[in-house]
């Protein structure tokens, strides 16, 4: 095999074959990366039997061929480069990697050992690449980051039709956000359960890209998958087994109180505010008409306040949150304005969006928030 590849192409190609590998792979050749030079150019791909990666990128190949190397290592090396060039050689038991007068030998590995990747997703539908970044960002803060409930680290993605619903909760708190895409057939209808982390580094790489192919089913390249492609790149997951708990029924069928504040404002001083509220300690929220009191801290220990004007509709509520899941969904709506429907003080609030002070809420995003309880 030889090839010349831009240094920057190269980088780039890699990192993002390589993202998902595992840093401990139960076998030696999944931390791998396949490079497959064609007359159409260099193809890069990786596999934990979990994740597969594949991109196809621009190069000149004078000779055809495959190698497995080290995928960390060519990552570090390609990134370290002048930005010239590169040169990729594979010479007997070695590939060789020259830009300018640099130079690097990498091991290879046995390519026959190699399991054999997904096959090519079909796709069920497109979305647009900012709708879909946005969506997810909005919607993964809320999966549960620890392996206590596995089903919890993931999103459920349902389709019926042109609708598409993520959501995503890790008990304390739960994001919903409904957005409309392309699908290939009118009547698609899906549900899935997709790893949170592996969907939203998916969603920042694809992003940029106008528009983003999603498949499900066997157009995934089989039951169990879900695919994503976008320009050149390819990936498939794993889904997760299991059924996701009806936690919709957390949404309050009726609201007693509702406040509309700037986001900006509100996320400030909460932070602010918050510099003096101990590990897991709440910070606490009196509504009443025309402002917001935020508070933290009681007795002995420091203690902070600060007011933010508000506009309130219904009786006053005295509430307390977590800052750092509060400051999670403030920094998830997207918006000029925050509205927050209440019930009662022990009861789940829901914050969505607003363009305007006096206009009406976007509820395409939801992000219910359990209280937690302060002392009187």
């Amino acid at each position: 095999m030889k090839l010349q590849v831009e240094r920057d192409v190269l980088a780039e190609a890699v990192t993002w074959a390589v993202r998902g590998l595992s840093p401990r792979p139960p076998v030696p050749v999944l931390s791998g990366v396949l490079l497959e030079a064609t007359p159409e150019g260099l193809t890069l791909s990786a596999f934990d039997y979990e994740v597969s990666a594949k991109v196809t990128v621009a190069a000149s190949v004078d000779e055809p061929g495959t190698v497995l190397v080290p995928g960390k290592l060519l990552g570090d090396i390609s990134r370290s480069l002048k930005n010239k060039p590169v040169t990729v050689t594979a010479d007997g038991n070695k590939v060789e990697l020259v830009c300018g007068t640099s130079r690097f030998a990498l091991p290879q590995m046995p390519v026959a050992d190699y399991p054999t990747l997904p096959t090519a997703p079909e796709p069920s539908g497109t979305i647009e690449g900012d709708v879909f970044t946005t969506a997810v960002n909005q919607v993964a803060i809320a999966a549960d980051r620890s392996d206590t409930l596995p089903i919890l680290t993931g999103v459920r993605m349902e389709i019926e039709g042109e609708k598409v619903t993520l959501l995503a909760t890790d008990r304390y708190r739960l994001a919903l956000r409904e957005f409309t895409w392309n699908p290939a057939s009118t009547d698609a209808a899906h549900v899935a359960l997709v790893p949170a982390r592996t969907l939203h580094d998916t969603a920042r790489a694809l992003g940029a890209s106008g528009s983003v192919s999603l498949a499900l089913g066997t157009a995934a390249g089989g039951e169990g998958l879900v695919g994503f492609e976008a320009g050149k790149r390819q990936t498939t997951t794993r889904l997760l087994d299991g059924e996701y708990p009806k936690v919709t029924s957390i949404f309050p069928t009726s609201v007693d109180t509702t406040a509309v504040i700037s986001t900006g404002e509100l996320a400030e001083a909460v932070k602010r505010v918050s510099l003096v509220a101990e590990r897991n300690t709440p910070v606490r929220l009196r509504f009443t008409e025309g402002q917001v009191t935020i508070e933290a801290g009681q007795g002995d220990d420091a203690q902070a306040s600060e007011a933010v004007e508000s506009s309130l509709t219904g009786p006053d509520i005295d509430i307390a949150f977590n800052p750092q899941f509060l400051l999670d969904g403030l920094g998830a709506v997207g918006t000029a304005f925050v509205r927050l429907s209440f019930t009662q003080p022990s009861r789940p609030a829901v914050m969505s969006g607003q363009a305007e002070q006096d206009g009406d809420a976007d509820e395409s995003f939801r992000y219910v928030l359990m209280p937690v309880r302060f002392a009187s």
